[in-house]
């Protein structure tokens, strides 16, 4: 089959041809139907992510190459292992790319994305900028019923990671707005989401003009540019004390921006990975009681969820830029550059 891989960091994706393994056991075999370009793909491929300072957390250990990315999948089932039950040939899936080692604390508890020595598609097993796509165990494939597969294929990582993050607010009907920094293509979808779990709406903080004319055009009820009158200008939008702030682009200067808007017995949410580090004085996570906690993609079991309220009310809508399999290569640059907006799909 015809695969993108990378075979060094800091290199780009690469065309391959490779040989099709036998699928046995509980392996199930898809034809790839779409595959999301995600940002992590690029951190991916510089092999590292930034902490700041000088210092930077390497996937040397964890990543061996080459190494076909993709960790965003839909596909339909051509093949299936002899000790596969309640999958069939035919069926359209969504991949959960998350999946553990089964046996660390974590996976104990169904946090198989949490997992010490995860087996994650696209990273850690080759994913989905292919034409086929081998996954362990039919328990890692979620049935789409009459949702878009090519729409529904960046929810993997994009969708579960908003879906997630916004749970940890607690329940957001009856509430001020909750504030977003960062209108890419998590941002977009996290604009959906929010008013899918109840909120009445969300405001962004954004850099750039036109991801702010495409968060307003996603249903934001304001978009504003980080600057001067920043924490003024969230505070007007919100209407009140600023209480969550989900931080979609997780640098420095933002996860700043976040802990100076938010008010007494607020909480940041971090998810983005842009890299970086803040100073803040340590009397004021007393004297706000001011909560900063991370958040990183999903569980299975909260990707299945996110599913089954999408089949409810319909998938987040946010832009797709569906590009052809060999299109790897631009897509990754241009989502590095910042050139994407909403989510670029990858169709083979």
């Amino acid at each position: 089959m015809r695969c993108y891989q990378i075979n060094e960091f800091g290199g780009s994706v690469e065309p391959a041809d490779i040989e099709l393994l036998p699928v046995t056991g509980s392996s199930v075999r898809l034809k790839v139907i779409a595959a999301g370009v995600c940002h992590s793909d690029v951190h991916i491929c510089e092999g590292h992510y930034d902490l700041g300072g000088g210092r930077k957390i390497s996937f040397a250990e964890r990543i061996k190459f080459p190494r076909t990315l993709g960790h965003e999948v839909s596909g339909e089932v051509v093949e299936v292992g002899p000790d596969v039950e309640g999958v069939a040939v035919g069926d359209v899936c969504l991949v959960c790319s998350w999946i553990g080692c089964g046996e660390c604390e974590q996976c104990a508890q169904g946090l198989e994305n949490l997992c010490v020595n995860p087996r994650f598609v696209g990273v850690n097993r080759d994913g989905g900028f292919a034409e086929f796509v081998d996954v362990p165990d039919p328990r890692y494939l979620i049935d789409l019923g009459q949702l878009d597969p090519i729409a529904a294929a960046p929810m993997v990582c994009s969708g579960l990671t908003t879906f997630s993050a916004l749970k940890k607010f607690g329940p957001l009907e009856g509430r001020r707005p909750i504030v977003v920094v960062g209108a890419g293509g998590l941002g977009l979808i996290a604009i959906a989401v929010a008013r899918m779990l109840g909120s009445v709406g969300v405001v962004v903080v954004e850099l750039d003009a036109a991801k702010r004319e495409a968060a307003l055009a996603a249903g934001a009820l304001a978009a504003i540019a980080p600057g001067e009158s920043a924490l003024e200008d969230i505070r007007q939008a919100v209407g009140g004390p600023v209480w969550a702030v989900l931080d979609l682009v997780g640098s420095g200067s933002t996860a700043k921006l976040a802990v100076d808007a938010l008010d007494k017995t607020g909480k940041l949410v971090v998810v983005g990975l842009f890299g970086g580090a803040i100073d803040l004085p340590v009397p004021t996570f007393p004297l706000k009681v001011l909560t900063i906690q991370g958040s990183y993609t999903g569980s299975p079991a909260e990707l299945r969820e996110f599913v089954a309220l999408a089949r409810e009310k319909g998938l987040p809508a946010a832009p797709l830029d569906k590009r052809p399999l060999s299109a790897a290569p631009a897509a990754l640059a241009d989502l590095k550059a910042g050139r994407v907006i909403g989510r670029v799909v990858l169709q083979p």
